[in-house]
């Protein structure tokens, strides 16, 4: 089947000294215009042609519905007389936000008291329209909702009843990259607002000069008036969050996906919102707001920061004498991820601080007292997994805990924080991301990730979601060839980049294995254990995951990250591309590894079972080939991809950029591209660009160099990476590829970067990935 045409144009400017060749800028025009929207058609219709006829697509298809369509919850969560949690059965594109009354305020409510509240199924008739964010009030009478279409990053807020559901007439237009807040008496809504774009752009227009805004239940919303502006600095995204007690507004606000952070309080009296002020405001770290402590007179706002301490730790606060904090929780050698307050909403209540660290990117939690930092006892976890969320109020003792492992579907644990014992009165899949102390935050997204590492869905800048949209399924499906997960860490140029290794235990090293590496590296986002319909699927075949935790995420602290952005972004492919040179046993006199758990992990994740390959043998295998090897990311993580595929082609036999970052010079032009700089430099900036050069993916493809069979994925409403990046990358591809490999451009048609993808959407782009994979590696699957 031929490749469809994409015309070229011969445009090459002139860039602080550089002649850039830019042939498909015609297709920066969008889906709206007629050439581009030809191009698209052909492209997907080309796609969808090879793709389908695949082999290994209809039983990777069915599989993945088996793993997929199973009932799923989220950790349940209480506000006053109300539990909530989101919910998603088996045959539901979208979760719905569920709510039951309050009977034991430790324990979770029976399967059959819940009822549905909000539902997105009925939103629309192709199942597009999404949940997208989510604010209660602190008696939880009254919420906010936020709908999202077509897996835009646009949000339009409505209010309801919890008690019988009666929808408000109010509707908030042109929000997006914010939550939202009440205030105390529950009559006003804050959210972060925008002037609402012209008609045809509302995909492509720049994300700038946000507001934020407080709407008063049942005005119009022109009648908005604004709380907090930056004109003088139109890149600042405020997260607001109401304090327990209601007396303050904590204003979080980040300089795009910079992870330096300001926090600014304004008191709150008689329901008006007085003069916003700073507290937190030399840029110097990152501040993330716990909660709010009072004993008696005395008020503390309680921090995490990596202020003098990069791995992080907890401070609180005197608001009226920032500048001498007390220490709660001091640095250590790892990676302090989150911290969790529950209970302390009066002088005389207990509080506990559930500290969440990474140890060589798996989860730990500890639980200290709020008031003394003094420690009280250790949270056990389930083998080498993911702490997705932590629930709990502070009216509570209880705290809901949401584990995840590669091996293991997400359950749901109930944690009784007085007696130190956990209490397995829950068991459901998919959680959300920790909910912030003093308000919810939106429910956008299944990482923490600014531009989307997730296989489903991801949240925006202000990096903290919630979701129950990424399914697992049945985690006993085939028991008798029992999943092993390894960790190496792999050494080259004199740094250790921890790699897991997940596979059948019948898969042995013998230098053919077809393996699919995994990476995102960006953005201070840490990648942890997951457990993924598609990865398990995968691994269930007879094929290896590798999973790579690369510099410029978050696993080791500010100086991982700091190591992979900026100039030093070289750093995050260099370690991918060792990781590959490893797994082929490439290059052993520059690449080596050692391991650090080897076999099948005991339950509480230190052992190994007994059969496990000596680590000597561990660290010398050869587990597969170059032909044998694919390499797949989103995102931040397609940039990986392509930088790596345009970089070193032979080293792989598949390439999978999935809505990727794709042309370095001109992504800060477009929707929320600029907060990006933080991380790649600033295309304006001589100095940046002749970096962005180096690595570009569209400007570093060589016409006539063989190159692997490459799958560039997007989405035609994407907004958060817009769809030009893949239609100019896979259209360069094409006309350069000088082998015989494939070059797909697969465009999923009413859908974004992966937020609020329907069910059947997201099984079938799964299914084209894996049989691509299998396909171009010799995997083959009955």
């Amino acid at each position: 089947m031929p490749v469809p045409h994409a015309r070229r144009e011969d445009l090459v400017e002139d860039l602080h000294g550089h002649l850039v060749a830019d042939p498909y800028r015609w297709l920066e025009r969008g889906v709206g215009d007629p050439e581009v929207e030809a191009f698209v058609t052909a492209q997907a219709a080309h796609a969808d042609g090879v793709l389908r006829d695949l082999p290994a697509r209809g039983p990777f298809r069915d599989r993945l519905e088996q793993l997929w369509r199973h009932p799923r919850s989220s950790a349940p969560w209480r506000r006053g007389s109300w539990w909530f949690r989101l919910f998603q059965d088996a045959q539901q594109d979208q979760q719905v936000l569920q709510v039951a009354p309050v009977v034991d305020p430790t324990s979770a409510p029976d399967p059959d008291a819940w009822r549905t509240l909000v539902d997105p199924n009925t939103w629309s008739e192709d199942g597009t329209a999404s949940l997208s964010g989510l604010a209660v009030t602190d008696d939880g009478a009254r919420i906010a909702f936020a709908r999202s279409d077509a897996g835009s990053d646009w949000m339009t807020w409505r209010v309801a009843e919890t008690e019988d559901g009666t929808l408000h007439d109010d509707e908030l237009r042109w929000a997006r990259f914010s939550g939202a807040a009440w205030l105390p008496d529950g009559s006003s809504l804050l959210y972060g607002g925008y002037p609402a774009p012209e008609a045809g752009a509302e995909h492509e227009a720049p994300a700038s000069a946000q507001l934020l805004k407080r709407h008063r239940l049942g005005s119009d919303q022109a009648q908005d008036t604004i709380v907090y502006e930056r004109p003088d600095d139109p890149q600042l995204l405020f997260q607001p969050a109401v304090s327990h007690d209601g007396r303050w507004l904590v204003l979080t606000i980040a300089r795009g996906t910079h992870p330096v952070t300001q926090i600014h309080l304004a008191p709150i009296e008689d329901g008006e919102i007085g003069s916003v002020s700073p507290l937190l405001d030399a840029e110097d770290a990152r501040y993330t707001p716990i909660g709010l402590l009072r004993d008696g007179t005395r008020e503390e706002l309680i921090v995490l920061t990596d202020r003098a301490a990069p791995n992080g730790r907890v401070i609180a606060i005197d608001p009226t004498d920032a500048d001498h904090p007390r220490e709660l929780v001091a640095e250590r050698d790892e990676r302090l991820l989150d911290a969790h307050l529950v209970g302390a909403a009066g002088t005389d209540d207990p509080g506990w601080l559930v500290v969440h660290t990474l140890h060589h990117a798996t989860s730990r939690l500890r639980v200290v007292d709020v008031r003394t930092g003094r420690h009280r006892h250790d949270i056990a976890l389930p083998g080498l997994g993911t702490v997705e969320q932590i629930t709990g109020g502070r009216r509570d003792t209880t705290a809901f805990l949401t584990v995840a492992t590669f091996t293991s579907p997400t359950a749901v644990h109930r944690h009784d924080l007085t007696t130190g014992r956990d209490v397995a009165d829950c068991d459901a899949s998919v959680p959300l991301r920790p909910i912030d102390p003093v308000a919810i935050v939106p429910v956008t997204g299944a990482d923490a990730d600014p531009t989307g590492p997730g296989e489903g869905a991801d949240p925006g800048p202000d990096g903290r979601a919630a979701t129950a949209a990424d399914a697992t399924g049945d985690p006993t499906a085939g028991d008798d060839d029992p999943v092993v997960v390894r960790q190496v860490l792999v050494h080259h140029d004199g740094v250790a980049v921890p790699l897991f290794l997940v596979h059948r235990r019948s898969v042995t090293p013998d230098g053919s294995v077809p393996t699919v590496l995994w990476g995102y590296g960006g953005f201070d986002i840490s990648v942890t254990p997951m457990h993924r319909p598609g990865w398990r699927a995968w691994v269930e075949a007879g094929g290896l995951l590798a999973v790579a935790c690369l510099r410029g995420g978050g696993e080791y602290g500010r100086a991982w990250h700091d190591d992979g952005r900026l100039a030093n972004k070289q750093h995050v492919f260099d370690d991918a591309l060792a990781c590959a040179a490893w797994l082929t046993g490439r290059d052993r006199d520059r690449v080596s590894a050692s391991v650090r758990v080897a076999g099948d992990t005991a339950p509480d994740g230190t052992g190994a079972a007994t059969d496990a390959a000596p680590d000597d043998e561990l660290a010398q295998a050869v587990w597969t080939a170059p032909h044998h090897l694919g390499i797949e990311g989103r995102s931040n993580g397609g940039l990986l991809v392509g930088a790596c595929m345009t970089q070193a082609p032979e080293a792989f036999g598949t390439a999978v950029p999935e809505v990727g970052v794709l042309d370095l010079t001109r992504f800060h032009r477009f929707t929320i591209g600029w907060a990006w700089i933080s991380d790649y430099g600033d295309p304006e900036d001589v100095a940046d660009l002749e970096v962005l050069l180096r690595y570009s993916p569209y400007h570093n493809l060589e016409e006539g160099r063989s190159y692997p069979a490459t799958l560039v994925t997007t989405g035609d409403t994407d907004d958060r990476v817009v769809p030009l990046h893949s239609f100019k990358f896979a259209a360069a591809l094409q006309h350069a590829q000088g082998g015989t490999a494939p070059v797909l451009l697969r465009v999923d048609i009413a859908a974004g970067h992966g937020a609020g993808k329907p069910t059947a959407k997201l099984l079938d782009e799964r299914a084209d990935v894996l049989a691509f994979h299998a396909a171009h590696l010799g995997l083959e699957v009955s």
